[in-house]
């Protein structure tokens, strides 16, 4: 059993290496050339640069509130496992949860992510 499965695991790793070499052989490369490289607006030269200077901040915030909305999404259904499970296993799984949550808050604090005064 662990023969074929480990046969079965092994013929699918080489056939996705396979295919993923034909498509590196057979995709073209695109030559980036200026106008290529120039943003589209509405077929005229843009008035004045495309390129705008992007916020990294705002960037860092924005992931540091999909990690907090993910995990506040996985606490979510031991809400309704609440009678399924006993007292104090439900609160073990929440406090593990709150911890995670609370060291994020704690790192992103202490390294003044969450300063927008920077």
């Amino acid at each position: 059993m662990i023969l074929l499965l480990s046969m079965s695991l092994n013929l699918i790793i080489i056939i996705s290496n396979i295919m993923m070499f034909f498509i590196f052989i057979l995709s073209k490369k695109s030559f980036m050339d200026r106008e290529k490289n120039s943003p589209f607006e509405c077929g005229f030269d843009p008035k004045s640069s495309a390129r705008i200077p992007f916020s990294l901040h705002f960037f860092l915030i924005t992931v540091i509130f999909l990690i907090f909305d993910i995990e506040i999404a996985l606490i979510f259904p031991l809400i309704y496992s609440f009678h399924l499970v006993n007292f104090f296993n439900l609160l073990k799984i929440s406090f593990f949860f709150i911890l995670i949550l609370l060291i994020g808050l704690y790192h992103e604090w202490n390294q003044n992510m969450l300063n927008w005064t920077n």
